[in-house]
Parts: C-alpha cells; structure tokens; sequence
C-alpha cells in the first residue's frame, strides 16, 4: 500500500506544484491524467522519494518514506520523465551498472537483462552505444531498467513518449500485467495510454486533484453533454471559442465538429455518447481545472454560423 497523504509542494517564488493531493494506491494501475503543468511530474518524484513535499506525508505500508525513504527505494522501480543515459554504454552494459545499483546479483542480473532487453524489442541493438539510439529506443532501455529488481511499486512518467504505436501497445499491456499483483502509477496527458489498461482513473489540473473513479465514473459525468455539428470551414474559429472541441472532421460537407454543451448548441445538433477524452476535456477545461470554461451554458451557435 502506497499513500499520499495531503502532498503540497511549493516551490521558489512561491509556485504551488501540487496542492492537497491525497491518493491511495493498492495492487493495481492508476492512470494519473493531466494536462502539461497540471503538477504529475511533481507528485510523481514526490510519490518516488526523489522530492521531498513542502508538507504533506508519503506511506508505504504505513511507514513514513518521507522520514525513512528507503524500504521504499529498494521495492520501487521508476521512470522518469527526463531519463539519462551514459552515451558511451551499450544498453547492456547501462542496464548492468543499473541492476549493480539496485542490489541484483550479477548472476540474476544476467538473466533478467536479457528477459527485459527482449521484452523491450532491443535485442538486435544491444551492442550499440546508447549515444546512438534514437528517442524511442532510450526510453525502452528506461522502460527495462524500471523492471530489473521485480519491483512491487512501479512509478512511470510519461513513459511512451517517443514510441510508436506498435510499441505504445506492447509497454500498456506489459503494465497492465503487472498491476495484477504490483501498485503501478502512470502519468500522462494522452488519454489512450490509459483508456484501455487503467480501472482506477485520477485526474490532476492546476496542481489540484479533480476527480478520482473508474473509467465509467468519468463517462457518467459527461452524460448528455457530447454534440455533433457541421459548420462551414469559417466557423470552425467561433465554435472552438466559444466551446470546448475534442474533434475536428473536415468532410466535403463542411466540419463536422464534437464539443461539449450541457444545453443543445444549436437546433439540429446530434448528441453522441461519450469517450473518455470528452471527459477528461471536460474536468480540465473547466474554471477549477486551471483553464477558462467553455460554452457549459452559454448561447446557442446563431442558425446563420452553420
């Protein structure tokens, strides 16, 4: 068991990163959604020991990590979203410094590095310089280091930046699996990295938790709320100012654009169900969400813009 209990982090200059946040996490995924900014980064090195919160407690297994980090260090395995590499390594080589590090034995270590470097499709590389990898290829070597001492809590920020669909696919199941019997907190501000793997969601804007439930949960709040319209190309600007827009489709018809109303935008718009990306833009866009909130009960659109 994992919490965080009531975590503010202030920093020079008075910033508010994270204010009030208070989570608990058993054996499972917490998809943690937010825009950039919204403060995840913070909480994320705050939740992995890196940071120590301005106040606020981190428990692990009710033991204050805070005071006594390291009962949580060594069952911890966390990715960042800035991840170093040594350039002159292989990924090997890196991923056996990093197990030394960890306290894997080297016999262990050996095995598991080339479990991990297949899991992460790397093995064909393996004797290349990691000052030669690509983006993508870097943060699967991060991916495999954050699993090298089997560990019970596992922390990523941001992790598929840079990787291909294919490979986005591949690392979402591998948590998922993992979060059968480990505490797995993944951060992100694209929604399908989680849509599809997380029962637990929790969204953070403006350095505030927003809402916390299950993917139906965050459906449910948007119910009724999600319209299909088709608007010359000229209004496409006005809709999106005065509405808050997941979707653009230009058609030969015109745009069809989805948004998010409580009240009919105008006669003849089409309700859709919604998606959690609907939901989501909902609970960010809205004034405590850090954004401007738009259309949620304005005017109808006037018949002559569409």
């Amino acid at each position: 068991m994992l919490d965080l209990v009531d975590i503010t982090k202030v920093y020079k200059g008075g910033k508010h990163a994270v204010e009030d946040v208070t989570l608990r996490l058993s054996p499972g995924m917490l998809g943690l959604l937010g825009p950039n900014g919204a403060g995840k980064s913070s909480l994320m090195r705050i939740a992995s020991t890196v940071t120590r919160p301005t106040s606020g407690r981190v428990l692990f297994h009710g033991e204050d990590a805070v005071a006594r980090p390291n009962t949580l260090r060594r069952a911890l395995g966390y990715l960042p979203q800035d991840f170093g590499v040594y350039p002159n390594l292989s990924s090997r080589e890196f991923l056996r410094y990093m197990a030394a590090a960890k306290g894997v034995s080297a016999r262990t270590a050996k095995v598991r590095i080339d479990e991990l470097l297949e899991l992460v499709n790397l093995t064909e590389a393996v004797k290349r310089p990691l000052g030669k990898y690509s983006g993508g290829m870097l943060r699967r070597v991060g991916i495999a280091q954050v699993l090298l001492a089997d560990p019970q809590v596992i922390i990523v920020d941001e992790p598929t930046a840079g990787l291909d669909p294919e490979e986005r696919v591949r690392f979402r199941n591998l948590l998922s699996e993992l979060a059968a019997d480990k505490v797995v907190m993944l951060s992100t501000h694209i929604v399908s990295d989680v849509e599809s793997v997380a029962s637990d969601i929790a969204v953070l804007a403006g350095g505030r938790l927003q809402h916390r439930g299950s993917p139906e949960d965050l459906l449910r709040s948007v119910a009724g709320q999600v319209w299909e319209v088709l608007v010359d190309p000229a209004s496409v600007s006005a809709v999106q100012a005065r509405y808050t827009v997941s979707r653009l489709v230009r058609t030969t018809e015109g745009v069809r654009v989805r948004l998010l109303s409580k009240e009919p935008p105008y006669q003849g718009a089409v309700q859709l169900t919604p998606d959690l990306e609907d939901a989501y833009l909902s609970i960010v866009r809205r004034p405590e969400g850090g954004q401007a909130a738009r259309g949620f009960g304005e005017r109808p659109l006037r018949a002559g813009a569409v």
